[in-house]
């Protein structure tokens, strides 16, 4: 895998780690959480920047997105006990699978 594709995933990761850094932060109230949202968050939007210079933005910022949207939804049903209801589950999938259709039309075009 190309060395953008990886700066994308590592930002993906990082926009995880900063909606978790956010959530026990409890409304930027607690000193740690919240250093931890503003260095993982900074992190994740540099990455992204770096990525974009060789992936189509449309692809990077969806990607990215969705690495969010689905490590989030996970991180609530292991962490925080959210349901994982078979709707909530293929919807999950459903974005997984969308994330790989864009990077294989991203080797497509280029």
């Amino acid at each position: 895998m190309q060395k953008s594709w990886w700066l994308l995933l590592t930002a993906g990761a990082l926009e995880i780690v900063w909606l978790l850094a956010l959530k026990y932060s409890e409304g930027f109230t607690r000193l740690w959480p919240s250093i931890l949202f503003a260095v993982s968050s900074l992190l994740s939007f540099y990455l992204l920047a770096m990525a974009i210079k060789h992936i189509p933005i449309g692809t990077a910022y969806a990607v990215w997105t969705a690495i969010g949207a689905v490590g989030s939804a996970a991180v609530g049903i292991i962490l925080f006990q959210e349901a994982a209801t078979f709707l909530r589950v293929l919807s999950i999938l459903f974005i997984v699978a969308g994330i790989v259709g864009l990077k294989l039309s991203a080797q497509q075009t280029g």
